[in-house]
């Protein structure tokens, strides 16, 4: 892990999304290394909210479709870590909503007088993705209000073998299939989530190194078949990957249709790795998060099948 050293004012960090991926992973790396960490949440007595509040952060009650609550909760905070709230219609992803949410995150820090503000939105690709407009909109408007920003960019989440694969994409079936859209023999970025809690625990620690950076971030990428082959390797498990054909991905949405027309137009994620691991040598690649809590976690998931 790469110390990073509270700036030493007492302050609170303000982390959204607490109790999802990204937020919690950054709240728990954000305690471990003493930092004060306020975390927002929608609901108090949440699992997740209690594990946090356990581990020493404040809950503070908040919505961002109800933004007059936000003022209490950034009320002395030093910095904040915020998640676009992703918004899904019946048609797909909520642009404006989406941009209106995150916008009213940014406002509301700024009138808190919160100088800093570290955002985790979306890798981006070679031409624009239709999904990822709204985290481009968040993204302006935060380079254009907040004094210190720094905006992280993640591939695909390590953790992401860890979904319902049954449904057809991603995660690893109970047979032990692993399936999505890729090609099978095309490097594939990946990311562990407490490396993106890490570069925003580095970001806080130096917010002038950081200031109006951003990161494209991933730890590996390795093609789809050789990440099944180091699953099986690290689980015991025969786990195998297979490529969604144009029909099943057109089955499961039209935005899953039109990530794989995207990627089969030869757009893709572009992290410089070799660059990343120099501002932080502990950088995971996914043999190391295998060893760490992936395969363990790996092997319960398809046992629970």
């Amino acid at each position: 892990m790469t110390t990073a050293t509270p700036a030493g004012t007492g302050a609170a960090i303000l982390v959204t999304g607490a109790t999802g991926k990204q937020g919690g992973a950054t709240a728990r790396r954000l305690l471990a290394g003493g930092w004060n960490v306020r975390a927002l949440v929608r609901d108090l007595t949440a699992p997740a909210a209690a594990e946090l509040a356990a581990a020493g952060a404040e809950l503070v009650r908040g919505d961002f479709d109800d933004p007059a609550g936000l003022p209490a909760a950034l009320d002395g905070a030093a910095a904040v870590f915020g998640v676009p709230p992703v918004a899904y219609g019946p048609s797909g992803p909520q642009t404006e909503l989406e941009a209106t949410r995150g916008r009213a995150l940014i406002d509301a820090a700024v009138k808190a007088g919160v100088e800093q503000v570290v955002f985790s939105t979306v890798a981006s690709t070679s031409a624009p993705m239709r999904g990822a407009r709204g985290k481009t909109l968040i993204e302006e408007y935060l380079h254009d209000h907040v004094a210190l920003p720094t905006v992280l960019r993640p591939v695909r989440f390590m953790t992401n073998y860890l979904g319902a694969g049954v449904v057809g994409l991603d995660g690893i079936s109970p047979e032990g299939v692993h399936r999505h859209l890729f090609p099978p023999h095309e490097p594939m970025q990946v990311i562990a989530l407490e490396d993106i809690a890490e570069f925003a625990a580095l970001a806080f620690a130096d917010p002038a190194r950081f200031a109006g950076r951003t990161l494209e971030l991933a730890g590996d990428e390795p093609t789809p078949v050789e990440a099944a082959a180091a699953i099986a390797a690290a689980t015991g498990l025969p786990i195998r990957y297979e490529q969604l054909t144009g029909e099943e991905t057109a089955r499961l949405g039209q935005e899953i249709a039109d990530t794989m027309k995207h990627w089969q137009a030869g757009h893709r994620w572009h992290a410089d790795i070799e660059a990343l691991r120099v501002i932080h040598p502990g950088l995971r690649t996914l043999a190391d998060w295998l060893a760490e809590s992936g395969a363990a976690a790996i092997r319960t998931h398809v046992a629970a099948g």
